[in-house]
């Protein structure tokens, strides 16, 4: 790496020759004694020497030292007056490419949320040298090949400070980044939006808006590092080998999901995942001692992490590539590196406070950093060789690749049968031909049972089929019945294997999951817990619908059948809320063929289109209807008793469905019963298909054990709940509410005589 750290010792001397001119005042009577005296290390050497260096000192020096005057290294003591800082000088022969590089990554942040003016100034100022040394440095990466499948991942957790990623992006050379993108930051159609998208911009790995989700999401693509270099590396031919790199903040650390999932990486001993902590200590309200005091660095021990420390983060740029190296050398645990930083490094009003967090600095405090931080640099402007200094690096990472290219030509001549394997699954991401011969099929003779065994046999079935097909549980693998029976535990000394053990973590489980398709080497992901609990995990379900994960959420439990546990564990607008999701397919299945149905839907659009599907499975026993089949449940709503000219339509879904055929044979009307696994598949269909199963002037009734908020949409008339359920047995609870044939037909009759509405909705129930 070209700098001149050499310099250094000149800007010691110079600093001494200039102390009485600048004799720092600091003062702080109430301050512990041992601040009393106050150290720092050597300033960083500013970035406004000329280049050849000629003059530089004598200049600066005579134009008056405060131009170059650097924040304080240690934050001052958070009872003292704010501006009370230590004011450090340094001067220089040659410029330090470190600092310029470190400065330009500041600036164009400055600029680019000014101009917005709206955005994160601070933390990008604070944690420009870390992204300096991970993207000039230490990440291999190729701007012109962003999802090279071994490139090294960087999740910034704190995406607020997403300047900071567009910064490195744009300097690092990513045509997704360009100086104009920057001076767009926050803008309609722009390309570096408000937080980091990765449907939006190539080189965005994850999408990291609410905190503690992205370091969640590291944790995720650090284990499918882990199963992939598992899987496939040979001796010699290590086609997987790379990190995972994050930077999260205090608030991250508070969020209880990343407590779920860094818990998580450190029972796995991840040893290629390395996360940065910018502490410093700042959050919306003020300093973090308002409500966070606790040790996060023994936290992370207790989780099985190394934990490393850098005290001065700003400026200490060789602490950094020291603990860089500590973390790489520790292949059996997780890294945490506790990075020391001041919020908006080198702002001389709005340092180490919360003006430095949501706001911009504003015109004139930005002038007064240029000069406080030695940056003669006007608007958006970046010295010539600090995109030299990134590029080359970029450029590193393109020759890396052609290596790896070569290496894996070698590898498809000694490993053919994973050699194919890898390129099918893992490169082009496509799934093999009549995969869907493996999914079992029933018929209405087969005896029913609970659509989660049907789930279970599906599960399976894909399992042999599909190596990249990999999942689990909270803790629930025996109730959702989600075990892979071909494969062992996903585990520190197994992570070739593919059930993966969540515990009860649902929040952690959905971020991890979501990564494990956004790593885009062709995973399919699953993730399972009871219906009621996807609450403790909506964020993560969302964000998987938004950011375009192909995660299968799998659900059981998916009503008040759920009987005795009561109604904490009955879901009643669960499902109806997930229906209200952007881009997310919840599917309801009836029956087996539905259960086959929902699969080959749920994996393709896994595979092919990275979205993810919400699938809610019954507990108790269904019978296999007539007319079902995959084929049918692709259309999200078909006719399971046909009937040519209706006078009724009841639409049932999941275990309604068969409650809808029984009342339809005791009503004394001409009676179509329709399924319909999914309103989202539903609505895709042509519209010729929609006007004649569901025609518009006849009345149709819905039947399902949830809210009837949404119904109106396909239905004249709801049967539905929407109070609270009851602790009793399953059946019980479905009989007091009223799913039973008898009210479904009175209700029927109601709807024949043109009644509309929530015809029932449980409250009969309620005792």
């Amino acid at each position: 790496m070209p700098t001149t750290r050499s310099s250094r010792a000149t800007a010691a001397v110079a600093a001494g020759a200039a102390a009485t001119m600048l004799a720092p005042s600091f003062v702080c009577p109430s301050a512990p004694s041992k601040l009393s005296a106050v150290t720092s290390a050597p300033a960083p050497v500013a970035a406004s020497a000329p280049a050849s260096g000629v003059g530089a000192g004598a200049s600066i020096l005579g134009a008056g030292a405060a131009a170059l005057a650097a924040t304080a290294a240690v934050r001052p003591n958070k009872r003292c007056a704010k501006k009370d800082n230590v004011v450090r000088l340094a001067t220089a022969t040659e410029v330090d490419v470190d600092t310029e590089c470190i400065n330009a990554i500041r600036f164009l942040a400055v600029d680019a949320v000014n101009k917005a003016n709206s955005g994160h100034p601070g933390a990008p100022m604070g944690q420009a040298p870390i992204g300096y040394l991970l993207f000039a440095e230490e990440m291999q990466y190729n701007p012109e090949d962003p999802k090279w499948v071994n490139r090294d991942r960087f999740v910034l957790s704190s995406g607020h400070g997403c300047m900071l990623q567009y910064s490195l992006l744009h300097l690092a050379g990513y045509d997704s980044v360009s100086i104009d993108d920057i001076k767009q930051f926050r803008q309609w159609g722009s390309k570096t939006p408000g937080h980091p998208e990765n449907f939006e911009t190539d080189g965005i790995e994850v999408t990291t808006g609410p905190l503690g989700m992205g370091i969640s999401n590291a944790v995720g693509l650090a284990a499918a590092e882990a199963h992939l270099a598992a899987v496939y590396n040979k001796p010699g031919m290590e086609l997987i080998d790379h990190y995972t790199y994050t930077i999260a903040g205090d608030g991250c650390m508070q969020e209880g999901i990343s407590h779920e999932a860094c818990a998580y990486a450190g029972h796995l001993g991840l040893g290629k995942l390395i996360a940065f902590y910018d502490d410093n200590g700042i959050t919306i309200d003020g300093h973090t001692d308002l409500s966070f005091t606790e040790d996060v660095g023994k936290r992370f021990e207790a989780y099985g992490w190394q934990v490393l420390e850098v005290s001065e983060g700003n400026t200490d740029v060789d602490a950094i590539r020291k603990a860089i190296k500590e973390a790489k050398a520790c292949t059996d645990k997780p890294t945490l590196i506790k990075v020391k930083t001041t919020i908006g490094f080198g702002s001389p009003n709005k340092a180490d406070s919360h003006d430095a967090h949501g706001a911009p600095l504003g015109a004139d405090e930005a002038e007064a950093t240029r000069k406080q931080l030695g940056w003669n640099y006007g608007e958006f402007e970046v010295p010539e060789q600090v995109y030299d200094t990134f590029r080359k690096h970029a450029k590193a990472g393109s020759e890396k690749q052609a290596a790896w290219n070569k290496m894996w030509k070698e590898y498809q001549e000694k490993e053919p049968e994973l050699a194919a394997q890898f390129k099918r699954a893992v490169m082009d991401r496509k799934l093999p031909d009549n995969w869907t011969d493996a999914l079992p099929k029933v018929t209405p003779e087969d005896k029913g049972k609970a659509t989660r065994l049907h789930s279970q046999d599906c599960l399976n079935a894909i399992a042999n089929v599909l190596p990249e097909f990999m999942g689990g549980s909270a803790d629930l693998a025996p109730s959702n019945m989600t075990l892979m029976k071909c494969t062992g535990d996903f585990l520190k000394d197994s992570y070739s294997e593919r059930n993966m053990r969540f515990g009860i973590r649902e929040f952690g489980m959905g971020a991890v999951s979501n990564a494990l398709s956004l790593d885009k080497t062709g995973i399919i992901p699953y993730c399972a817990t009871f219906t009621i609990f996807t609450d403790y995990m909506r964020g993560a379900i969302r964000i998987a619908a938004l950011s375009q994960a192909g995660t299968i959420f799998v659900t059981t439990h998916d009503s008040i059948a759920v009987g005795e546990d009561g109604p904490t564990h009955q879901p009643i607008e669960t499902l109806p809320s997930l229906r209200l999701i952007p881009d997310l397919t919840v599917m309801r299945p009836a029956d087996g063929n539905e259960t086959a149905g929902a699969y080959k839907y749920a994996v393709e659009r896994s595979k092919n289109e990275s979205r993810p599907t919400m699938m809610a499975f019954s507990r108790q026993a269904v019978d296999n209807l007539p007319n079902s089949s995959i084929e049918n449940t692709l259309k999200g709503a078909y006719e399971v008793i046909e009937c040519e000219k209706p006078e009724l339509i009841l639409i049932g879904t999941g275990s309604e469905v068969g409650l809808c055929v029984d009342a339809a044979k005791k009503l004394d009307k001409k009676v179509r019963v329709v399924s319909m696994p999914s309103c989202e598949v539903y609505r895709e269909q042509p519209d010729s298909y929609k006007s004649k199963l569901l025609p518009a002037d006849v009345p149709k009734m819905s039947v399902e054990a949830a809210c009837t908020s949404g119904w109106g949409e396909f239905a004249d008339a709801f049967v539905g709940i929407d109070v609270f359920g009851a602790s009793a047995p399953g059946g019980t609870c479905l009989d007091k509410f009223g799913f039973n044939v008898d009210n479904v037909v009175s209700c029927a009759e109601r709807c024949l005589s043109g009644e509309k509405g929530a015809l029932s909705n449980g409250s009969q129930g309620k005792h």
